[in-house]
């Protein structure tokens, strides 16, 4: 056995879709220091492929029953002995994951088939888009072990609203996959043999996207969410759609709208994925 084995995967398909996977499924996907080191370099170079044009969507999952357990037992003892400084590193790192993936430049899916405890809700709640299995359960279930969800708030918070972040931080109940998608913290939920298909339909979505008009529209709210209503923020939309209407992909789009033909970023080559 490899001193440090790799507990995930990244692969990346004709299309430009990367397949970023948590794969410790004998633990649930629990994570812990290195699987979260292992996730920050992928997303590292997700970002530099997303603004090369090399990735154009980005589909979060994990093998086996569950999609993450949340903190790694082992990992959780080890930071008992830990002192403040080392506890403010490791919350840090993974502080780093959360805002990496809720920035990627290009649009983020997460695929959810099963429990999601824990830090796993900050994961679902940074992308873009989540689809969840009819057996999908959500929990922030920190409290019950004396500790918070604090590093993950933002992003839960952002998606629930403040006024249920207190109730589920705070009562570290289950939130069954019907009532998460009335939440808002998941966006579909199927059944959980049609996932597969269901992340395809997205996938193809998400494709059939102008690749430079995803990455500013992505941007651009994100820009309005900060500041919804100043003038600074009208002048910079003013100026994205501007930019977007002058560029070549703005002009292949409405040339192709016109023209009654796909695009060239849908070009056949492009539709032929994993």
């Amino acid at each position: 056995m490899p001193e440090n084995p790799s507990y995930s995967r990244l692969e990346i398909d004709s299309r430009g879709v990367a397949w970023l996977t948590l794969d410790k499924p004998d633990v649930h996907n629990a994570f812990d220091d290195h699987l979260i080191a292992e996730l920050n370099a992928h997303l590292d170079r997700l970002a530099a492929a997303a603004e090369r044009n090399e990735v154009r969507v980005v589909v979060l999952g994990s093998e086996g029953k569950h999609f993450s357990a949340g903190a790694d037992l082992g990992w959780m003892k080890r930071m008992v002995e830990y002192d403040l400084d080392d506890n403010l590193a490791d919350s840090r790192e993974l502080s780093r994951l959360m805002y990496g993936l809720d920035t990627l430049p290009c649009p983020t899916l997460c695929r959810v088939q099963g429990a999601a405890f824990g830090g796993a809700v900050g994961l679902a709640a940074c992308c873009d888009i989540v689809i969840a299995s009819e057996r999908a359960r959500f929990c922030l279930s920190e409290v019950k072990l004396g500790l918070s969800p604090a590093v993950i708030s933002p992003y839960v918070q952002r998606a629930i609203g403040p006024r249920q972040m207190r109730r589920y931080a705070l009562t570290a109940e289950v939130i069954e996959a019907a009532h998460a998608l009335e939440l808002g913290l998941v966006h579909r939920v199927v059944d959980h043999d049609s996932m597969d298909a269901a992340i395809e339909h997205m996938i193809d979505a998400l494709l059939a996207a102008s690749p430079q008009a995803s990455r500013a529209t992505k941007a651009l709210l994100a820009h309005v969410a900060r500041e919804p209503d100043s003038n600074a923020t009208r002048e910079h939309c003013c100026r994205v759609i501007s930019q977007l209407r002058v560029s070549d992909e703005g002009q292949e789009g409405l040339g192709a709208f016109f023209d009654k033909r796909d695009p060239r970023w849908q070009a056949p080559e492009r539709k032929n994925g994993k």
